[in-house]
C-alpha cells in the first residue's frame, strides 16, 4: 500500500456565541491564547475559556445590531517563529466572515498571544477594529525587525493590560501603541493598576470597556466619555489611561 499523505489541518470558527442573529451586521472573532512555538492541535476546548466570558458579554450587548461572535479555532497551539499561524488563521477567519455573511465589518479581539494575532491580522480588508487584551510581544532586539504596525491603519484600536503583568509585558504594549499611534490617530491603550495577566481583579471594568469600544467600533454607538479622551489625548497620555473601579456602572454616551 502506498504511504498516505498527512491530513492538512485546517482552522474554523466555533459556533456563534448565544442566539444566532436572524440578519448579521457585524462580527467579532475571539482570538484566544496560545504558544510561542508549539506543532501540536489544540484541544476542542484549548484555552477558549480566557475569551468565553468576553464573547458571552458581547453576544448579549450586540444581539439587537446583528452581531454574530465566533471565537477561532487555530490549526496550531503555536505562533512559530515567521510562519506566524495564529495570525494567519485570524486572517482565514476574517475571510470565512465575509464568504458567510457578506460585506460586514469585522473586529478581531485577542488575548495574550491572541492579542498579537489580532493585531497583526487587522490589515485584512473586513476588519475595522483591534482588541487586543494583554497581548503577549516579543521582546525588542535590534536584530530582528520590530513588531509592524502599518497594518493598524484606518483601524481603531483598543489595547487592554494591567501593570502588574507578569506574563506579557505592558511595557512592549505600551511601545508598540505609541509606534501606532504615530500613523493612526484611532489607537488607545488602557491600563488595569495593580491587576495581573488574567485582569481578574477588574474583571467586570474590563469587559464593560471591552463592549463600550466594540459596540463604538462596529455600530458606530457613540464610545463612553474615557474612550473618547483616551483617542483624543496625545501620547503618552491617550495610551496610559487608567480604567477607573466602578468602570460601566453609570457610562455617559
Amino acid at each position: 500500500m502506498g504511504q498516505q499523505a498527512t491530513p492538512l489541518r485546517s482552522a474554523s470558527l466555533g459556533r456563534v456565541i448565544g442566539p444566532e442573529p436572524r440578519a448579521v451586521s457585524g462580527a467579532v472573532l475571539l482570538l484566544p491564547g496560545g504558544e510561542e512555538a508549539s506543532g501540536r492541535r489544540p484541544s476542542p476546548l484549548w484555552p477558549t475559556a480566557s475569551v468565553r466570558a468576553l464573547g458571552r458579554k458581547l453576544a448579549r450587548a450586540g444581539r439587537e445590531e446583528g452581531l454574530a461572535v465566533h471565537v477561532v479555532r487555530y490549526r496550531y497551539r503555536g505562533w512559530n517563529g515567521s510562519e506566524a499561524h495564529l495570525a494567519a488563521d485570524a486572517s482565514w477567519a476574517a475571510d470565512e466572515t465575509v464568504r458567510r455573511y457578506g460585506d460586514v465589518p469585522v473586529c478581531l479581539a485577542g488575548v495574550d498571544m491572541g492579542g498579537r494575532a489580532a493585531l497583526r491580522a487587522a490589515g485584512h480588508k473586513a476588519v475595522n477594529s483591534v482588541l487586543a487584551v494583554a497581548p503577549w510581544l516579543p521582546e525588542e532586539d535590534v536584530a530582528v525587525p520590530p513588531e509592524p504596525v502599518k497594518q493598524l491603519a484606518g483601524r481603531r484600536v483598543l489595547i487592554v493590560h494591567g501593570t502588574n503583568d507578569e506574563r506579557t509585558d505592558p511595557e512592549l504594549s505600551f511601545r508598540l501603541a505609541a509606534r501606532a499611534k504615530k500613523a493612526n490617530r484611532d489607537v488607545c491603550r488602557f491600563e488595569v493598576h495593580s491587576d495581573g495577566h488574567g485582569l481578574h481583579q477588574h474583571r467586570a471594568e474590563v469587559l464593560c470597556l471591552c463592549e463600550d469600544f466594540v459596540m463604538g467600533a462596529l455600530f458606530g454607538k457613540g464610545f463612553s466619555r474615557p474612550v473618547e479622551d483616551a483617542f483624543a489625548a496625545p501620547p503618552p497620555l491617550g495610551l496610559r489611561m487608567p480604567l477607573a473601579s466602578g468602570f460601566g456602572r453609570s457610562l455617559r454616551r
